[in-house]
């Protein structure tokens, strides 16, 4: 312990694991950005981006919890996470040439299978990388970084669609473009993760089941699990956010400028995400609150879905509705991906840290796939309304559970 905290918590790990999910979240959120308004112009309904995005979410944070166990047990987490960036940086491919939902599913699937693999191994690393009291800092560097990719590649995406719609382009043809150039900056953070990284967590754990590891789980961590379950069954994909506005401002604008105003929204979501993320780190580093700091950002989630179901109601087509929207979403996701990495450090045994950040993700893939699917198909089945509804209701009874183990002092440091 006494070297890794005479190691400065902006290392070459720190940076590089920085650097890498920049250029990654550049790719795939620039796909991310494209995909409903592509799905649409494929003609088909609010359920399949559901189901493909529910889906997948849900299998990369299951792989999570085999990948983090398999990193913890073999000691061999470098190399399975620069396979996951590869995978994760060709996903787009796949979307280009697709001509209906099949290859769109089986891509998006096998780049989140990647981000499952890398996610567990990569957050044990980083954990591992810098002293206790400055892990906010280290995953908050980390998220903010993550986040600038996720605002240039929206970027890409809303430039190539604006210039398409100013030329009149076919819609299914400018939807490829942004696909093929996504695969430039995936295909580059394996590289810069190859390069810069190494592994500073050498314990290997050969002796370590499975299932004995999720036995020996603290009280405290299950806890918290328990919370983020219940907040994830609520916890929509963000593509059904940008589905809302593509979907309430086509009538005025037309099917490729709503979907070039919906990215700008995402644009700004992942730049209020990218800028929050820091300051909330280094937050819970100053005041020693993960738990009931997250619970505050559980509550702004709720609080979106209200927002958003409301918009449904009263048929708002203002895009600075959504702009509002979209920024709140933002300070949720800064929160939430940088106290949940953290918190999990803090309430975890650090021999089978990788194990519980699996375990973590393969949560919040129950509640993805939940709150994905269910979302989608209330919107299809009934209203949009109902769907967004029912999304607050489960998010505000998970950030309700997060404020009652805060409160009672089991923040776990």
């Amino acid at each position: 312990m006494s070297a890794i905290r005479s190691v400065p918590w902006l290392n070459r790990n720190v940076a590089g694991m920085g650097a890498a999910s920049l250029l990654s979240d550049a790719g795939h959120e620039a796909a991310t950005a494209a995909l409903p308004g592509f799905l649409a112009v494929l003609g088909l309904p609010p359920i399949a981006l559901g189901a493909i995005e529910g889906v997948s979410d849900a299998l990369s944070s299951f792989v999570k919890l085999g990948a983090g166990w398999l990193g913890d047990r073999t000691g061999k987490r470098w190399g399975l996470a620069v396979g996951g960036y590869v995978l994760t940086g060709v996903m787009p491919l796949f979307m280009a040439v697709a001509q209906s939902w099949p290859l769109v599913f089986f891509g998006k699937t096998l780049g989140w299978f990647g981000r499952g693999v890398r996610g567990p191994l990569r957050d044990t690393m980083l954990a591992t990388s810098v002293a206790p009291e400055a892990r906010g800092r280290a995953f908050g560097f980390h998220r903010a970084g993550d986040t600038i990719g996720a605002v240039l590649g929206p970027l890409i995406a809303v430039g190539i669609l604006a210039s398409a719609a100013t030329a009149g382009a076919a819609a299914l043809q400018a939807y490829r473009t942004v696909f093929l150039l996504a695969i430039v900056p995936g295909l580059a953070a394996a590289a810069v993760f190859a390069i810069a990284v190494r592994d500073p967590a050498k314990g290997v754990q050969e002796s370590l089941s499975l299932r004995g590891a999720l036995q020996s789980t603290p009280p405290a961590f299950r806890r918290f699990l328990l919370a983020v379950g219940v907040f994830g069954t609520g916890d929509f994909a963000p593509a059904l956010l940008i589905l809302a506005c593509t979907t309430l401002l086509t009538p005025t604008l037309g099917v490729i400028a709503a979907g070039a105003v919906a990215g700008s929204c995402y644009v700004v979501r992942n730049a209020v995400y990218a800028a929050a993320s820091f300051p909330v780190g280094a937050a819970s580093d100053h005041l020693r609150r993960p738990l009931g700091i997250l619970a505050l950002g559980y509550g702004i989630g709720a609080a979106v879905a209200v927002g958003t179901a409301g918009a449904f109601v009263f048929s708002l087509r203002e895009p600075l509705v959504f702009v509002f929207l979209f920024a709140a979403s933002g300070v949720l996701a800064a929160v939430q991906d940088t106290l949940e990495g953290v918190a999990t450090a803090d309430l975890a045994p650090h021999e089978m840290r990788g194990t519980s950040y699996g375990l973590l993700g393969s949560v919040n893939g129950v509640g993805d796939l939940v709150a994905s699917v269910g979302v989608g198909a209330l919107w299809t089945w009934l209203s949009p309304a109902t769907a967004f509804t029912a999304a607050a209701l489960a998010m505000g009874v998970g950030a309700v559970l997060l404020a009652s183990q805060a409160l009672a002092g089991r923040e776990g440091r």
